[in-house]
């Protein structure tokens, strides 16, 4: 079950809704949990096993860790709580990954296991883990309630795709919050322009990459024509289930931190990294890169931090290497911002640093894409020219066509524009009484324009659920 979809948009939720607010305080996270469980199960039951295990051995842990805080045997508990959430996570994503390469290098021949990859296991392993990390480190109290921390990571609305969320950032809310009718007023609305973001521009333009893909008369401009479209494509892809998450959230009364800020106005691959998946940022920062001695050590560790913690991310993305030199890729270019490049961006006019950051980030992307290291090198050397390929051909003008009005839209649509000139109306009396009337039939029209589009259109789920 996805969010951008019919079951979910009028069946499982409505009656999410209305059983949790007809509901008695006590048990509105009973409800919630029951509901997250069978949104989980919806796709594969039986990885919610794995789930509710991951789940227990956290909170037994944890309840462990506290007890013993002042005792050497509490390293022992972390230590058993990280091999045993990794682990499964190595196993279910990584293990056909590691044998692959061991046959590769060793001219073995081991069989694959050709393991389904449970959804959301690399998102929620993070939640877990931080949440024993946390307790270890006295920055909150292990939880008694084991309901209550099961409700904390399967909450459905951030389970299978981020953003990740801390068990410190909404400790409180677990235990007591309220839904006012501003903050509902705010969630379905961020709801609805997140579902527009996903089902009107991420959807339409994954269907010019996918024509991409399967076309047989490629060109220069076809390429970019698909790099663009792609590094937009993700863009509104996964802020838009970001948005749909944190709205949903915010109905519940949960308050989950953001986690895009238009990373496509950045002057700099370190600005970019600062907005892009804000949540995992900060997690691989607060528990891999400052563990490791963050920047307070030698030059030389410094750049071995960096090398490994974008080893890592780029591992976290996906089982292949292509994932492993994009992470790397970025780990050299924020090094190089760092000694030298950083400074002189400063210095640049804007258009010039604007541009440095979109042709690294298309480029990556296009990386980040491919199927293989093969497909890697020839997209990146088309790109780049290197390919004996027509600057243009009829297909590549006729979809350069009937794509140029969706292209500008979403290239608007990513930076803060709207928000601004939408504020600027705000602003004035006689704007404010124009919003008060419009925002209600813009948002509808943002559901039925998506709703006519989920009807007509095939399946297209989030990117981030490989992940």
């Amino acid at each position: 079950m996805v969010f951008s979809g019919i079951p979910f948009l009028f069946y499982f939720y409505p009656a999410v809704l209305i059983l949790y607010f007809l509901s008695p305080r006590k048990i509105k996270n009973y409800v919630l949990l029951v509901s997250s469980l069978f949104f989980y199960a919806w796709g594969e039951p039986k990885y919610v096993f794995l789930m509710t295990a991951s789940i227990l051995l956290a909170y037994i842990f944890a309840l462990l860790i506290e007890k013993h805080r002042s005792r050497r045997i509490s390293k022992l508990w972390l230590t058993l709580s990280l091999l045993s959430g990794f682990g499964f996570l190595a196993y279910f994503k990584y293990a056909d990954f590691f044998i692959e390469n061991i046959n590769m290098f060793t001219n073995l021949n081991l069989p694959m296991l050709k393991i389904a990859l449970p959804v959301g296991i690399s998102f929620y392993t993070f939640q877990v883990q931080s949440y024993v990390v946390d307790v270890y480190r006295a920055d909150t109290h292990a939880q008694k309630n084991p309901f209550t921390l099961a409700t904390y990571v399967a909450l459905f609305p951030q389970l299978i795709a981020g953003p990740i969320v801390r068990y410190v950032d909404v400790e409180k809310d677990l235990v007591c919050r309220k839904a006012n009718f501003g903050d509902i007023h705010i969630g379905i609305a961020r709801f609805l322009i997140g579902l527009a973001k996903k089902v009107i521009l991420a959807n339409n333009l994954g269907k010019l990459c996918d024509v991409f893909m399967s076309s047989d008369e490629k060109s220069l401009l076809f390429y970019w024509l698909y790099a663009i479209s792609f590094s937009l494509q993700i863009y509104f892809d996964y802020s838009g289930y970001s948005d749909m998450a944190i709205g949903m959230g915010k109905i519940f009364g949960f308050n989950f931190l953001e986690n895009f800020n238009y990373p496509y106005i950045s002057k700099s691959v370190t600005e970019f990294w600062r907005r892009w998946h804000m949540s995992l940022g900060s997690w691989f920062r607060d528990y891999v890169y400052i563990p490791l001695g963050g920047n307070r050590v030698s030059p030389l560790r410094w750049i071995l931090n960096i090398l490994v913690v974008w080893m890592l991310t780029g591992l976290w993305h996906g089982a292949a290497w292509n994932f492993v030199v994009w992470g790397l890729l970025f780990a050299i270019l924020l090094i190089v911002e760092k000694f030298w490049l950083g400074s002189l961006l400063k210095k640049l006019p804007s258009f010039f640093s604007h541009t440095y950051v979109l042709l690294v980030v298309v480029l990556s992307m296009t990386l980040f894409n491919a199927r293989s290291n093969a497909q890697a090198f020839k997209d990146i050397s088309s790109l780049l020219g290197f390919a004996s390929l027509p600057l243009v051909t009829a297909e590549s003008l006729y979809y350069l066509r009937s794509y140029c009005v969706l292209l500008i839209i979403a290239a608007l649509g990513c930076t803060p524009l709207p928000r601004y000139l939408a504020n600027q109306i705000k602003g004035t009396a006689l704007g404010a009484h124009f919003f008060t009337f419009a925002e209600p039939v813009i948002l509808s029209f943002y559901l039925l324009l998506s709703t006519a589009y989920l009807v007509d259109g095939s399946f297209n789920p989030f990117l981030y659920f490989r992940f």
